[in-house]
């Protein structure tokens, strides 16, 4: 436990709210279903911490989640404070994250480990298959009902 500003901080996310981001150039949802403006800074983690963050709150949430990694020196309108929690200490963000500030974004599986390109590949393509096999059955089952007497 330490009361010193780490050099990278992590918040979860979901992709929804980065490719917000993405548009607009700044990151304002404090944690599940709570804004920036709602709960005063915006709720992140140091490295280990991370895995406990994601098992309390994101585990089940059914939407796509990615790991922000933060580098505090390059926040231009939010102050990073490191404040107690129960037993331990968490950095919140009170102000905005600007885009720059996020140096890595990590989209992450429904444990809450990091997905790979192959396993992002995978389900893309497990996608395209089971849309191809549904198409497949719905013109058969319409050959089968034309050719009826």
């Amino acid at each position: 436990m330490t009361d010193r500003v780490p050099d990278r901080i992590f918040h979860v996310a979901t992709a929804a709210d980065w490719r917000r981001t993405l548009e607009t150039g700044t990151y304002t949802t404090s944690t599940v279903g709570r804004t920036l403006a709602e709960e005063g800074y915006i709720h992140a983690s140091r490295r280990d911490q991370v895995q406990g963050v994601f098992d309390r709150y994101y585990a089940g949430l059914g939407e796509d989640l990615v790991l922000l990694s933060i580098d505090p020196a390059r926040l231009t309108e939010a102050e990073v404070r490191v404040e107690p929690v129960g037993d331990d200490t968490y950095p919140h963000v009170y102000g905005p994250i600007n885009r720059l500030a996020v140096v890595d974004v990590t989209p992450l599986n429904r444990r809450g480990g990091r997905e790979t390109l192959m396993s992002l590949w995978l389900k893309g393509m497990a996608l395209r298959m089971g849309i191809a096999i549904a198409v497949m059955l719905v013109i058969a089952l319409a050959v089968l009902l034309v050719r009826r007497p």
